[in-house]
C-alpha cells in the first residue's frame, strides 16, 4: 500500500513518487525472509530481553539493532531494492502473548528508523533503496481460529500501519494472509492509517 495522503513529520512525497516512477519501468528486487535469518544467529533469552521474550523476534528492534543491521545491509549488498522492516508480528495482539502490547507502536517505528539508515546508506541516485512496513497475518484469524473479532484486527493494524508510516516507511506490506477476513480488516486498517 502506497499513499499520497502521508502527513506525517517524515513523509517524503518525493520518495514515494520516485517509488512509483521506478515500479512503472522495472522489476524491483524485495529482500528475503527476515525470520530465516535470524534463526541463523543463534540468538539467546538474554538477546531477546530475557526468557519472557525469547523468540519475540520483533522486540530485537529495541535489544539487537547490530544483528538487524547486519541482515538488512546484507540484503540491500545482494541488491535488493525494497527492505522490509522487523515488524511482521507487532501488531499488539500478537506482542501480547509476549505481555508487550503497549510496546507495539515504539516497536514499529523503531524497526522503519533502522531499516531507512541502512536503506539510505546503501542508495545511490542509480539505485534508490526504499523500506517496507511489514505486517504479517498475526496468530490469530477471525474465521478459522477464532479468538479475534473483525474490529479488533482493524483497530490494531491501524495502529501498527499508523507507527510504520510515522517511522517513515515508504509503503505498507501485507504477508502471507490466508484469512479472507482478516485480509480484509487488515487493509481497512491500513486505510484508518492513511486517512
Amino acid at each position: 500500500f502506497m499513499s499520497s495522503k502521508k502527513k506525517t513529520p517524515k513523509a517524503d512525497t518525493g520518495r514515494l513518487e520516485e517509488l512509483r516512477e521506478l515500479l512503472e519501468s522495472r522489476i524491483l528486487v524485495l529482500d528475503g525472509a527476515m525470520g530465516t535469518e535470524l534463526q541463523t544467529k543463534a540468538l539467546k533469552a538474554a538477546d531477546f530481553g530475557g526468557p519472557e521474550l525469547e523468540g519475540c523476534n520483533e522486540h530485537l528492534v529495541l535489544t539487537k539493532k547490530d544483528v538487524l543491521t547486519a541482515i538488512h545491509e546484507s540484503y540491500l549488498q545482494a541488491g535488493a531494492d525494497i527492505i522490509e522492516s522487523n515488524t511482521f508480528g507487532a501488531v499488539p495482539w500478537v506482542l501480547e502473548e509476549y505481555g508487550i502490547a503497549s510496546k507495539a507502536t515504539e516497536i514499529n517505528r523503531a524497526a522503519v528508523e533502522l531499516a531507512l539508515k541502512c536503506a539510505k546508506k546503501h542508495s545511490t541516485p542509480r539505485q534508490p533503496r526504499f523500506v517496507a512496513g511489514s505486517m504479517g497475518p498475526g496468530t490469530k484469524t477471525i474465521s478459522v481460529t477464532g479468538g479475534i473479532t473483525f474490529a479488533e484486527v482493524r483497530r490494531h493494524y491501524a495502529e501498527a500501519s499508523r507507527a510504520l508510516i510515522e517511522g517513515g516507511s515508504d509503503l505498507l506490506l501485507l504477508e502471507t494472509q490466508q484469512d479472507t477476513l482478516n485480509v480484509k480488516a487488515s487493509v481497512l486498517g491500513c486505510q484508518d492509517a492513511f486517512d
